[in-house]
């Protein structure tokens, strides 16, 4: 039996994501399918366009068995931390035979090549790393020149392309799960598919298959009136459905912006210090961050004001995010130190994804979660941490939707499990 497994977030589900999904089952043979998919807040430091709960309904409608749910810590981190987090639940399940991944590059020896020298982290490319850091560079190009500089003292027999393969937001993941699968001395097999269509980052819709960038640039300037042609055209029936339900019912779109307001507050009342316990924080910028939210009018200046040449845009989106939802280093630490994500909690899934639970309670070496009130009384202090920090960040994320009826607090206990039947495209009523 062949179960594959996927690390998403579907902010919203497109037609590359149906691509990737038919794609990987064909590549793997696979006869079940299950995804990992960050909850309420996406890698790149925002949040998603609509809610978990919602796009799991687009997962099952169009192929995945089982949804599995990234924990916040994870969801909101680094491309590393976020690989690994997502790669540990895949493994820990104790099911999955192997994982695919769309990439610019395609070539997966090319990926095993490179993340074999960055799980070995050689002596001479460690002095090299620490010298273009020195540079004041961002860790990513900082890793891009110390790995570019290594090859070139070895005998590289593929004269590997480094520039692409670690600057391509999909390549820099899918060498990270590599990593994380070498790490964890996996028997997971990994494979990857050549992603179609434009840019991961173009902000224009030019085809059938468009970035999510693009779809959510799309409808973050455009009223809900004028959607239907542009947006049928770039994400199947079901998914412009889901999406269209939940943003005419108040529930989305959810944007960076919306939450502008209380992160400015957040910074304002917080002493620099405390700014500093933050996760991803140091070198001073508790200082910046404090002086751009006293003069900043909108979210993306506040997000410009604070950038420098080491810290990206997605690095201070994600600092950002961190301080609205109150993580901090400790807590990282913590969970680092305990093995990364404590358990699987299940968002969603249809009568196939049924068997695949009954099979991992069988082989999983962390907790299933079904539903999540009952754990926070019967487990470790560290799993109710993580479980605790998931709902505060919903409790705050659903403060971003247009309807306040719908911005209770404590959905993380109340919301139901999303159930499908096994059809394509077939779902329970938005």
């Amino acid at each position: 039996m062949r179960i594959l497994g996927l690390i998403v977030e579907y902010n919203p589900f497109h037609n590359g994501h149906l691509h990737h999904i038919e794609q990987s089952k064909k590549i793997c043979h696979a006869d079940y399918t299950v995804c990992v998919m960050s909850g309420n807040f996406v890698q790149r430091g925002e949040p998603a366009i609509i809610n978990k709960w919602a796009r799991t309904k687009m997962a099952l409608a169009f192929g995945v068995d089982l949804v599995i749910e990234l924990p916040f810590p994870y969801a909101l981190s680094s491309a590393e931390r976020f690989a690994f987090g997502a790669v540990k639940i895949l493994d820990s399940i104790g099911v999955i035979n192997c994982l695919c991944f769309g990439s610019e590059h395609g070539d997966i020896s090319d990926f095993e090549y490179l993340a074999q020298i960055l799980v070995e982290e050689p002596e001479l490319y460690r002095v090299l790393l620490k010298s273009e850091l020195d540079k004041g560079l961002s860790f990513p190009s900082a890793r891009e020149f110390a790995l570019k500089k290594y090859i070139k003292t070895t005998d590289d027999p593929k004269n590997t392309d480094v520039k692409n393969l670690i600057s391509a937001s999909n390549n820099i993941l899918g060498i990270e799960y590599l990593k994380a699968l070498k790490r964890l001395n996996s028997k997971i097999i990994p494979f990857t598919i050549k992603r179609i269509g434009n840019d991961y980052n173009d902000e224009c819709i030019t085809d059938k298959i468009s970035s999510a960038t693009s779809i959510r640039s799309f409808i973050r300037n455009n009223p809900i009136s004028v959607w239907e042609d542009t947006l049928k055209r770039v994400l199947p029936k079901t998914s412009f459905d889901i999406l269209h339900h939940e943003i005419a019912a108040g529930r989305g779109p959810v944007f960076q912006k919306d939450f502008f307001r209380i992160v400015t507050a957040l910074i304002r009342r917080l002493r620099a210090e405390e700014i500093k316990n933050h996760v991803h924080i140091s070198e001073g910028l508790e200082n910046r961050i404090k002086n751009a939210a006293g003069k900043c009018e909108t979210y993306e200046q506040l997000i410009q004001a604070i950038c420098t040449k080491r810290y990206t845009k997605t690095r201070v989106q994600r600092i950002l995010m961190g301080i609205l939802i109150g993580m901090t280093s400790e807590q990282l630490d913590t969970f680092g130190a305990n093995n990364g994500p404590q358990y699987a909690r299940i968002l969603g899934f249809n009568d196939r994804g049924k068997q695949l639970i009954s099979l991992m309670n069988q082989k999983s070496s962390i907790p299933t979660i079904i539903k999540s009130a009952d754990y926070i009384k019967l487990h470790s202090p560290v799993l109710k941490d993580m479980l605790e920090l998931e709902a505060l960040a919903t409790d705050i994320y659903v403060l971003g939707y247009k309807s306040p009826k719908f911005r209770v607090s404590g959905q993380d206990f109340t919301n139901n499990i999303i159930i499908a039947d096994n059809k394509i495209g077939g779902i329970v009523p938005p």
